[in-house]
């Protein structure tokens, strides 16, 4: 196993994350396996109960395990599945030497951060570096970990030590260090600066670790002379000193790493050269330049409680990219603070209330993501009512989905009272209910969580033919709260439908108004399964419906054969509909053509 450490320097928030997936990507075009761990030295046990303002996005993963948002970048970049174990904190090392000392696994010795926590923490990094996320037999060839923070912090001093023997014990040829540190170019001097990468690098190689690769990041690209000061004042080779500067999106890191053959570098360090090849990326390239070419709008309105930080919804916003990419239009995400759509705000806050119903009615989809706490819930509804009177997509992911129950039951019901009981625990019609198996005394990993089973109840509704017929598909959820199985029926009386339930038929997954363009709620979260090369079928259903491009389209087998109607995006298939070409009847679908170059 090989081995591939990435560290930050200066500052957080440089894009280590982005320059360790890209690098993931690189020498996954050389021929290579490759899986990847995040090491987050705080202190909880996962990011679970972590406010979304302060620390971004949760990301689930198949296994249930909430994670940094960082290893939703692995997935969507590398397209593998990771487990709760690829996310390494200081609580998980902490608890688990803790259970053993309570054991007596130590033999009576006295427990300290050295050897006992660092020890702990190289037996982690060994053992879930073979685990395979590919869906391969085996392990990979390349383990990339990220270290999250910067170099200095006092909690990532037990993982300093830990890497540093452990770079010691697997020995030189399989082990690469690359720092990522920062290059500012200050507006008065108008020169990049390389004192601040300096200072990184020395305390870097003060605790006991070597950089082999610089990555510099910068607002613009770096000169040789540039690379040279840093080359001789760092004690790295000019060659493995890679320039990522800004660019127009970031797909193109993988794309610029390539260029500086950074993929040598690495394969040098790594003692790689004769089993790799050269780096093919041409579909990424081609996806880049596409994003970097579109020009006509699709205007989605992100209606939310977390929109001044835009990390809070990371992963729907890499779900909206991937699918307006595919539908050829360039994306515009309208940030709607629900609360400022609240009749209070319009009191309060005339301006701020103003704007948000103008972003809200320039846009030609609507989107409300999930979340927890009652702060905007009625900016929410009113906005999925705005969305289902005036005929506009919308897309509704776990509170969203809730929402929009909610909003039907008051407004076409009747039902004035018609709550959550998160929101109002003595509502007289709870629409949205705690779920039995729930906990109310524990936050932590209580929920319900991980990829579960979906099944259809009928192939004719919007989402069932997004998703090509299936009778079921896995998707990843987060939540504690639920639609109310007994008002099901009544809610189906006038005109809602529930297209999505779980194995027992008692737990609502999806729901629909049929006759809408695109009215759709889901209890769980598609956008953690969407992929570059792969859109969310939901999301872009969605954005198809938002640019007025989605209809629905008989269709023939060979052409004479009927079956059922299917969605068509600008007249061609959203997807592969069905597995190698079959149709449910045991017919075939004919060829369909590409669109605009772009296979859809």
């Amino acid at each position: 196993m090989k081995y591939v450490l990435v560290t930050g320097g200066v500052v957080s928030g440089l894009g280590k994350g982005v320059t360790a997936s890209s690098i993931g990507v690189l020498l996954k075009a050389c021929g290579l396996r490759v899986t990847s761990i995040k090491i987050d030295p705080y202190l909880n046990t996962d990011a679970g109960t972590m406010s979304p303002f302060e620390h971004g996005e949760v990301f689930v993963l198949d296994d249930g395990g909430e994670v940094d948002l960082d290893l939703g970048n692995y997935e969507r970049f590398l397209n593998i599945k990771l487990t709760r174990d690829n996310n390494i904190t200081t609580g998980k090392i902490y608890q688990k030497v803790i259970d053993r000392e309570r054991r007596g696994d130590y033999l009576g010795k006295t427990v300290q951060v050295v050897p006992h926590i660092t020890d702990a923490i190289q037996e982690w990094i060994e053992r879930v570096a073979v685990i395979p996320v590919d869906g391969d037999e085996g392990p990979a060839d390349v383990c990339v970990i990220e270290l999250g923070g910067t170099i200095g912090d006092i909690e990532s001093m037990p993982f300093i030590e830990a890497l540093g023997q452990f770079s010691y014990r697997v020995g030189v040829g399989n082990f690469c260090l690359i720092h990522v540190s920062l290059v500012p170019v200050l507006n008065v001097v108008g020169e990049p600066k390389t004192k601040p990468t300096q200072h990184s690098v020395r305390g870097l190689r003060g605790l006991g670790l070597t950089p082999n690769i610089l990555a510099c990041r910068s607002t613009m690209a770096l000169d040789e002379n540039i690379k040279a000061k840093l080359s001789q004042f760092c004690h790295v080779p000019v060659e493995n000193i890679i320039d990522v500067h800004d660019v127009s999106n970031i797909w193109h890191i993988p794309l610029l790493l390539k260029d500086q053959k950074a993929h040598e570098a690495i394969l040098k360090v790594l003692n790689l050269p004769s089993r790799a090849q050269e780096p093919v990326l041409k579909e990424w390239s081609s996806r880049a330049e596409l994003c970097d070419e579109l020009r006509e709008p699709v205007r989605i309105a992100m209606v939310g409680k977390y929109t001044e930080h835009s990390d809070s919804y990371l992963s729907v916003v890499k779900a909206l990219l991937h699918a307006s990419v595919r539908c050829r239009k360039k994306l515009v995400v309208d940030w709607v603070p629900a609360c400022d759509l609240e009749n209070v705000t319009a009191k309060e806050n005339v301006e701020a209330h103003r704007a948000a119903w103008k972003k809200l009615k320039g846009a030609n989809g609507v989107l409300v993501p999930g979340g927890f706490g009652d702060r905007g819930v009625q900016g929410k509804i009113v906005a999925a009512k705005y969305a289902r009177e005036k005929r506009v997509p919308y897309l509704g992911i776990c509170l969203g989905m809730q929402i929009a129950v909610i909003e039907f039951a008051r407004s076409v019901l009747g039902l004035q009272d018609a709550n959550s009981t998160e929101f109002d625990p003595n509502t007289r019609n709870p629409c949205v209910i705690f779920m039995p198996e729930g906990s109310k005394t524990h936050m932590g990993g209580t929920m319900r969580l991980g990829s579960r089973r979906t099944y259809f109840q009928s192939l004719e509704s919007v989402s069932a033919k997004l998703y090509g017929n299936q009778k079921y598909i896995d998707e990843r959820h987060r939540h504690r709260y639920e639609v109310n199985p007994a008002m099901v029926a009544q809610l189906e009386s006038r005109g809602l439908s529930f297209p999505g339930k779980d194995e027992t038929g008692q737990r609502m997954e999806i729901v629909e108004l049929p006759g809408h363009p695109y009215f759709v709620g889901v209890q769980f979260h598609p956008e953690f399964k969407s992929r570059p090369g792969k859109p969310s079928p939901l999301f872009l259903g969605f954005v198809a419906a938002s640019c007025r491009e989605l209809e629905v389209v008989p269709q023939h087998c060979g052409g004479q054969e009927k079956v059922s109607p299917t969605y068509h995006i600008n007249g061609h298939l959203p997807s592969k509909v069905f597995p190698n070409g079959k149709a449910s009847n045991g017919g075939l679908y004919g060829v369909y053509k590409v669109c605009n170059g772009v296979h859809l």
